[in-house]
């Protein structure tokens, strides 16, 4: 379930602030959409996280191995170019996108859109809202995105500067020219 609060125009809130509110709640999953409202969602489920969990590793295995970026996990927040703090579930940038950013900017919330994500859709997330989100990250700068929906079987494809492709059932999502020689098996996702 996510809870929005509609702050402006009366209360603009600035990397800091936004960066202090969620070091002041560290319980809570803060985001803000393009429009400068506060989305605040409940923690995953066991299912949702062990899928998640499972995901990532693929990710961090082919990483180490070529070592082409960096990966990060659902508790990164990004502050997007073109508005928005967004964490993905996973989220890949290559390596030199990452060290053109200063220690500083690193440290906090980076100013930045990753290179690639992926959101993997939760029961108390929304097919709508969740789709909202990729078209954010797109307008940022995104090269590849894939949002998995395992209720319904499919898996949205976000590339940039094309239409999004539905892939229904797919045993396997391709990293493409994006993330080198990475075969992502999902088939396990759909049993």
């Amino acid at each position: 379930m996510t809870t929005t609060l509609k702050l402006q125009p009366a209360i603009a809130i600035d990397s800091d602030k936004f960066f202090q509110i969620c070091q002041q709640n560290p319980e809570l999953i803060i985001e803000e959409n393009a429009q400068g409202e506060l989305l605040i969602m409940s923690p995953t489920g066991g299912e949702i996280g062990r899928k998640n969990a499972e995901l990532i590793a693929d990710f961090i295995i082919w990483n180490r191995k070529h070592k082409l970026g960096f990966v990060f996990d659902s508790s990164t927040c990004f502050q997007l170019p073109q508005g928005g703090r967004r964490s993905p579930d996973i989220a890949w940038i290559k390596k030199e996108h990452w060290l053109d950013l200063s220690t500083e900017e690193r440290a906090k919330f980076p100013p930045i859109c990753p290179d690639f994500v992926l959101e993997l859709l939760s029961p108390s997330e929304t097919l709508t809202a969740t789709q909202t989100k990729m078209e954010e990250y797109l307008a940022s700068g995104l090269r590849l995105g894939w949002l998995i929906d395992p209720q319904n079987q499919q898996v949205e494809v976000y590339r940039s500067n094309q239409p999004k492709e539905i892939l229904v059932k797919s045993n396997q999502l391709l990293g493409e020219n994006i993330l080198l020689n990475f075969i992502l098996e999902i088939d396990w996702l759909w049993k």
